[in-house]
């Protein structure tokens, strides 16, 4: 039976449904090779050659093929249609041909499929072609780049500025992003503007509200009524003459469907309606395909096939009437420029079928579906219609002039079914639906209001807003946008709080320094003009070896100059580029630049490994430091007051607000400190909190079988201590309530320890005894155990766990044989394996890398990855 090879297993079930017995359906599991994390993985030196390595998981999934193609040698790839779906393909074939699977001149087969349906499947197998090599130097040529940029610039920010985790080609410019947006937030100056409304009524008694656009005969600006005098001045001038009715104006308008969902408008409309990460959306949307429910979710695609199109018009017809249908089909433009991401838009497979025909389990994959189906059913039906009416409002003097807007819905449309969501709430008077309004008429006066406003500063970004934002710029591709928006979060540069991207001290820092010392490459237009480049490749417009050589010549030297830097001077640059953000003017007048504490020591910016900080030129003398967010920011440290002659100080670490009694000296490197519990606010500390706390642990008192009982804050959360006489360790119970560590009375902490000794459970400090004891490791040492599991008895040798195989008896087991069940686990989790303990091997040099089979597809690698 002929192989055919897909990504994953649930695609492969579906697939298999449609190919049935006469095929062998199996799963690469996403991309079988990477390249190494190490040095010359991407040889410069060799034309860019690329070392691939077959991972430790997907080893045994190559052999699965492998054996599958002994029966059959008929290989036929059928992963996802674009450039990794291509990459993927590549790899496989590279591996099966290279462990001799299939021979040298045995033809493998490509086949794709936008949609995994019966027809499309059957239609994919009947045309068949070879794997496309442009796409497959485009997936090679961003690979390289993103490794020749992590691997090179990752290393400089480790030792430039210790506690930076890495670098990116497209994560930096979209940390960049987000950090620019705080900047602008931080320098923003409000402004006071004011307006003023009026209620007003029709001689019939309906109201309605008008809005001042002219004042002494002039029209209104925005910051014309600049203060509340202006304002006041403003309704006495309204409030002092009669108003009618200057004109009626009504326009017929129309609002048309959005285009239906590619891949990043997907992302923002699941982000703005469902709050939905651009991950799980991702996610989420290739379970959906997987299962045969929409098309491919990768694409920059916004047209539809012909077939859709009417089946998506009869779908309309028969739920909503013929009215609703256009008389010609919506055509919308593809926006992709090339093939490579030129597929048609997410739809559904079938049009006729709803989340509810479908009869989804998963809550996140029904709502998604219901998006994608309303979406795509909105784009092919007729226009929404409306009436807008707008009213003028004047006094016989025309020293004073109002305005009045609204619409009438005359024919919902699209409408019916569906509404693009906003990034941004927005008040528009236009959605107001006003009452019957003559020209002529008085409009008699109910009340006139004025409304302070200020100008607000750019909002942060959602994962919503970045994605449009990095689409309209031109950075990154859609299969990549999740991807890297989780990176700059996982590395813990930003994070997303109310759905909104907050940059972290640590992204600022890494930020600026990008921008001094590289900052050509975290550059928009270059970033975009190089994703053009990339697109080149792809369509086979450009030899992919000409773009890296480009780049990895400046690219190198730019590496290269910065590493003779010494971290002072880095820190010099930041500071002074940093200076408008970390010394405002203060309050008094005083340099922003002197320590408040101590009064003579200049501020300056000090890295550590959770990012930069500012601190005191006099340390250690003076120990003042706070967060580059500013004076009276959320990490700034401040005197609660004075006990016992000590300063009782509230500042913030690593791992949270605390409070700590006296300055670090000499005779006293740590004075007694203690954390914030969960739910103290930090603004709400006070001197006698910090005492309360600081006197912790609480005795309670002696237990009646002997030894002091103890409440404390630990790292998992309350907890009452005691250990008994005869005990050789001491038994801990959690508290559920913070306030039981001060109010916890003698019975119930003795009631509590009881029913924690009667039910130990597999707590920390109940260590397992062994079942059996083999000895020590033959050859790098350490205990080797048979213990009793949750699943059944295992070996356990340091960190690896090997489960004992079914008819084997803890009794009988031999040292031997539990050295090769922890040597076979160690190979199969990735592990290093046990080794005789020898000096250190030299680094071997490096492999000259062997030269390309074939000029047509060059070599790809890794999971799908952020660029």
């Amino acid at each position: 039976m002929p192989v055919v090879v897909v990504e994953s297993p649930a695609k492969a079930k579906t697939i298999n449904k449609y190919l049935g017995s006469d095929y062998t359906v199996l799963a690469s599991y996403g991309h079988v090779r990477d390249l190494p994390p190490k040095d010359g993985s991407v040889d410069t030196e060799h034309d860019f050659e690329m070392t691939w390595e077959v991972g430790v998981d997907s080893r045994k999934h190559v052999k699965a093929i492998a054996d599958a193609l002994k029966d059959d040698p008929n290989l036929i790839l059928a992963t996802d249609p674009d450039r990794e779906g291509e990459a993927i393909s590549w790899h496989l074939e590279e591996a099966l041909r290279k462990r001799k699977a299939i021979k040298k001149d045995t033809p493998v087969s490509r086949v794709v499929f936008n949609a995994i349906t019966k027809a499309a499947v059957t239609e994919a197998m009947q045309n068949p072609r070879e794997i496309d090599a442009p796409l497959v130097e485009a997936y090679l040529a961003r690979r390289a780049l993103d490794y020749l940029v992590g691997f090179n610039l990752s290393p400089v920010l480790w030792r430039k500025l210790p506690g930076a985790r890495s670098a990116g080609r497209v994560q930096s410019v979209c940390l960049r992003l987000i950090v620019e947006r705080e900047m602008e937030i931080e320098a923003f100056n409000p402004q006071e503007y004011w307006t003023v409304k009026a209620v007003l009524s029709t001689p019939r008694g309906q109201e309605y509200e008008a809005r001042l656009t002219v004042l002494a005969g002039k029209k209104l600006e925005k910051f014309d009524i600049s203060n509340d005098t202006q304002a006041e001045l403003a309704v006495q001038a309204i409030s002092s003459r009669d108003l009618s009715i200057t004109s009626v104006e009504a326009k017929p308008a129309s609002r048309n469907p959005a285009a239906p969902f590619m891949t990043s408008t997907l992302q923002q409309e699941a982000s703005r309606k469902f709050g939905m990460g651009a991950r799980a959306c991702m996610s989420t949307a290739q379970r959906l395909y997987e299962a045969g429910h929409i098309t491919y979710m990768r694409t920059d695609g916004i047209d539809m096939a012909p077939e859709a199109v009417t089946e998506a018009r009869a779908a309309i017809a028969a739920r909503f009437g013929e009215k609703y249908v256009p008389a010609s089909p919506r055509i919308y433009k593809n926006k992709a420029k090339n093939a490579q991401e030129a597929h048609e838009c997410i739809r559904p497979t079938n049009l006729e079928a709803d989340a509810a025909a479908l009869g989804l389990r998963d809550a996140d994959q029904a709502k998604l579906y219901d998006l994608i189906w309303k979406r795509t059913l909105a784009c092919q039906m007729e226009s929404a219609r409306m009436e807008r009416t707008t009213v003028d409002i004047g006094s016989a003097d025309g020293q004073v002039g109002l305005r009045a807007t609204g619409q009438v819905v005359l024919f919902d449309g699209f409408m019916a079914i569906y509404e693009e969501g906003r990034d941004d709430a927005v008040v528009d008077d236009d959605d107001k639906r006003l009452p019957q309004i003559s020209q002529g008429e008085p409009a008699p006066k109910k009340s006139v209001t004025p409304d302070q406003h200020f100008t607000q500063p750019p909002p942060r970004y959602t994962e919503a807003t970045l994605v449009k934002r990095m689409e309209e710029l031109g950075i990154g591709r859609p299969s990549t946008y999740a991807s890297v928006i989780t990176t700059i979060q996982d590395r813990e540069y930003v994070r997303k709080e109310q759905n909104r991207l907050f940059p972290e001290d640590k992204g600022r820092i890494v930020t600026i320094f990008l921008l001094n010392f590289f900052r050509k490459y975290v550059g928009y237009e270059f970033t975009s003009s190089l994703e053009d480049e990339l697109d080149d490749v792809s369509a086979g417009n450009r030899d992919y070896k000409k773009v890296l050589e480009r780049f990895w010549k400046d690219f190198s030297a730019a590496i290269a100059e910065t590493s003779e830097l010494r971290i002072s001077e880095v820190l010099d640059v930041l500071d002074a580029a940093l200076a408008p953000q970390l010394y405002p003017p203060r309050e008094d007048g005083s340099d922003p630049r002197v320590c408040p504490k101590c009064g003579n020591g200049q501020l300056h910016l000090k890295s550590s490994r959770t990012g930069g900080f500012v601190g005191c030129g006099n340390y250690p003398e003076c120990t003042y430091t706070r967060p580059i967010a500013g004076e009276g920011a959320d990490g700034d440290e401040r005197v609660l007051g004075e006990d016992a002659g000590d300063e009782i100080w509230l500042k913030s670490g690593r791992f949270g607000p605390y409070v700590q009694r006296g300055e670090p000296t000499p005779e006293n490197k740590k004075p007694p400190r203690a954390s914030l519990p969960k739910g103290w606010e930090k603004d709400a500390m006070d001197l006698e909190k910090a005492l309360t706390l600081l006197s912790l642990p609480r005795q309670i008192g002696d237990h009646p079988e002997g030894g002091m009982i103890t409440t404390n804050f630990g790292r998992f959360g309350p907890y009452v201590m005691h250990q008994l006489p005869d005990d050789a360790k001491p038994t801990y119970a959690n508290l559920k309530d913070p306030n039981d560590v001060f109010e916890l009375g003698m019975n119930r902490a003795v009631e509590l320890l009881a029913e924690k000794r009667a039910n130990p459970g597999r707590g920390r400090s109940a260590a397992a005894k062994p079942l059996k004891e083999l000895g020590e490791h033959p050859e790098s040492g350490g205990p080797i155990n048979v213990m009793e599991g949750r699943y059944g008895p295992y070996v356990k040798w340091e960190k690896v766990n090997a489960t004992l195989p079914k008819d084997t008896k803890p009794e009988d087991l031999t040292l031997e044989q539990a050295v090769e069940l922890i040597a076979e686990k160690a190979a199969k989790g990735g592990k290093k394996k046990a080794a005789p303990k020898k000096a250190a091997a030299k680094k071997p040099a490096a492999k000259k890398k062997a030269a390309p089979k074939k000029a047509a597809a060059k070599k790809p690698a890794a999971k799908k990855k952020a660029e």
